[in-house]
């Protein structure tokens, strides 16, 4: 080194250090001007975005940088006198280079005050802020744009409210939809849409609540105009919050969904009649089954009641009559469980048991039912699949679904049956699928298979595509009712000559397995002695019960409503042992007039009889023993029986 250092700042004066801070500055031009607006300093920044060097604008006046537009007018001179008059200047507008290109600029003028109080000169700042203005033009025009957007939106009403709720602006859409101009509306709050008594719920409250809460609202709901018509609009809220999280309003958006909701009411009410019309269609269809079916068995027992009423008759034929009479009484008692399996009211008795297990023991039986000329494969679970449902509806309806297979199979074919746990239930007839643990069974076969048409119809009661008398039309409608009345579906799938498969899902159990037993047998031997109070206000059905009840050894007394077996039980309930009354009567139901001898005479005992599907649907959620009509000999024998006899009774 030669003993010498570099300059430092602190080696120079205080005007010199100025000088090199202002130079040092190249984001602003800064500069100063004589009392007559002439340059006399010019500083890196003023060079950078200006253009001129030192010695090019030291000495001009600074009116040189305005527009001829702004010295037309004389704004250079109106700058200094307010700069001098007021103490300072500031505006922002356009500026010229040296190379003619104009930029926007904000400037700052302060006057230099000399020792006597004069102004001596002015102190100007300029900064380019063209960026800034492109900016600022970009966003005026995109503002102005989407006013233009949203108050050219009429099928819309789009608006805004502040945080309370009031409307701060208003759209062409929403003056069209609501009938409110914006001076009319704007400061007033939104809830004046509202239907009174929505307002008297709080509902506008709610709406805000919901929409600051979950970020959204969003409804359906009539609202009123101004003319004070209301309509159906669909309403959107979203709240609106500043850049640090304060709530600053809300953005609403109305659409007015009247003609909307006027279509889907025609539609909904087409929808009604036609399904009314099937309805019809099907009871039309269901009487119609069941007149036929039920006059074929009358005829048979019409027909040989007369031949019983002749004299001559020989024993022989005398029994063949009374056999006639019994087994199509039995038929007539199948068609009526049958009828009430589809209307889901027949009365099941669910067991837990493992469908494997009742299939293997059903095995021969099908076999039997689909003949030599069908092949029949059985393909069972290795492990137990216990479900909850009656057993012997479960059998009659794996039966009628083998039987619908044979029926398909005219010149044979093969059957294949199978029972697999699975989850859920896949979507049926439109319905939505079902989650959960089941057990599918299924029935599938070679035969000829059906129609779509077909398909939709094959769980209709007497719906057949069979020949005249070869089947009734109600196996399916069983199987239909006996899956829906234990919480479980059936399904089909088919295709014409590529044969059918019926899956029938029953809901799985998680109850252990019951240990296998044998069923005690049911003596159906003579019965004691019992005073029996009947009550039944069916003439025909009264006479005939008396008679029978008379033939099995019981001494009977018969009234024809409840009232009066309570009044007469009142008199000396002591003389009875039993009330055996019908449960469908005028006046006092069966079951009433059961609750009211319980609670008046706990110790007398009370059997029902009915074939009323609703209360057989309903059997033991009344606490009294029921008996089915129609009911046969033995029938009634077992319900005596297991009413324990007494003989001593007192008035409770």
């Amino acid at each position: 080194m030669n003993g010498k250092r570099p300059q430092q700042l602190t080696d120079l004066s205080q005007a010199d250090r100025f000088q090199v801070l202002i130079d040092a500055v190249k984001d602003y031009a800064i500069y100063l001007l004589d009392a007559q607006g002439q340059v006399t300093t010019w500083n890196t920044g003023a060079q950078r975005f200006k253009g001129y060097t030192p010695d090019e604008i030291i000495g001009q006046h600074f009116s040189v940088f305005y527009t001829d537009e702004d010295r037309a007018i004389g704004l250079p001179a109106r700058a200094l006198h307010t700069a001098a008059t007021e103490g300072r200047f500031e505006a922002e507008g356009w500026r010229v280079r040296k190379d003619g290109t104009r930029f926007w600029t904000h400037v700052v003028i302060d006057p230099v005050i000399g020792e006597g109080g004069g102004v001596i000169g002015y102190a100007k700042i300029t900064r380019d802020i063209s960026d800034k203005r492109l900016a600022d033009d970009a966003l005026m025009a995109s503002e102005r744009r989407f006013r233009l957007l949203v108050q050219g939106v009429r099928d819309y009403a789009i608006y805004m409210l502040d945080p309370d709720g009031k409307v701060t602006n208003w759209n062409s859409g929403a003056q069209a939809i609501k009938g409110y101009t914006a001076e009319e509306i704007v400061g007033r709050h939104f809830s004046l849409f509202y239907t009174q008594a929505d307002r008297a719920a709080g509902a506008p409250e709610t709406a805000l609540a919901t929409a600051r809460r979950d970020g959204r609202f969003e409804g359906e709901a009539q609202r009123v105009r101004k003319s004070g018509e209301r309509f159906w609009a669909h309403v959107l809220i979203d709240p609106i919050y500043d850049d640090d999280g304060q709530l600053i309003g809300y953005a609403k958006v109305t659409r007015d969904i009247t003609e909307r909701r006027k279509a889907q009411e025609e539609i909904e009410r087409a929808r009604d009649a036609l399904v009314q019309a099937q309805k019809l269609e099907a009871i039309g269809r269901l009487t119609g089954g069941v007149a036929h079916d039920f006059n074929n068995l009358l005829t048979v027992i019409r027909a040989s009641a007369d031949f019983l009423r002749r004299p001559d008759l020989s024993e022989e034929k005398r029994a063949r009559y009374v056999d006639a009479i019994a087994e199509t009484a039995n038929r007539a008692a199948t068609l009526t469980s049958q009828l009430l399996a589809f209307a889901r009211r027949q009365s099941l008795k669910p067991e837990v048991f493992d469908v494997g297990a009742q299939l293997t023991g059903l095995q021969q039986i099908i076999g039997t039912t689909l003949g030599s000329s069908a092949q029949l494969a059985l393909t069972l679970p290795a492990t137990p699949q216990l479900v909850e449902a009656d057993p012997s509806q479960f059998e009659t309806a794996v039966l009628n679904m083998v039987i619908n297979a044979r029926d398909a199979m005219p010149k044979g074919g093969k059957v294949r049956i199978s029972a697999a746990a699975a989850e859920g239930v896949p979507s049926v007839r439109g319905h939505a699928a079902v989650a959960g643990p089941f057990v599918a069974v299924q029935v599938a076969d070679t035969g000829a298979g059906m129609t779509p048409d077909t398909i939709t119809r094959i769980f209709e009661p007497f719906f057949t595509t069979k020949a005249v008398d070869k089947g009734t039309g109600l196996g399916l409608s069983q199987v239909y009712g006996f899956a829906k009345q234990s919480h479980g579906e059936v399904d089909v799938q088919s295709e014409l000559g590529q044969g059918s498969v019926f899956t029938l899902y029953l809901p799985r159990s998680m109850a252990p397995a019951p240990a296998p037993h044998d069923a005690a047998p049911v003596d159906l031997g003579a019965v004691p002695a019992r005073r029996i109070l009947l009550v039944e206000d069916n003439q025909g059905v009264g006479h005939f019960a008396a008679g029978l009840l008379r033939e099995l050894g019981q001494t009977v007394t018969w009234v024809g409503d409840g009232q009066t077996a309570l009044d007469l039980l009142a008199q000396d309930a002591t003389t009875f042992d039993l009330v055996f009354s019908d449960v469908v009567m005028p006046g006092m139901s069966g079951i009433e007039l059961g609750h009211a001898v319980k609670a008046r005479w706990p110790g007398l005992e009370v059997i029902l009889t009915s074939g009323y599907s609703h209360v057989i649907a309903q059997e033991g959620s009344h606490g009294f023993e029921l008996l089915r009509k129609p009911y046969s000999v033995d029938g009634l024998l077992a319900a005596l029986r297991q009413t324990p006899g007494s003989t001593a009774r007192k008035d409770g």
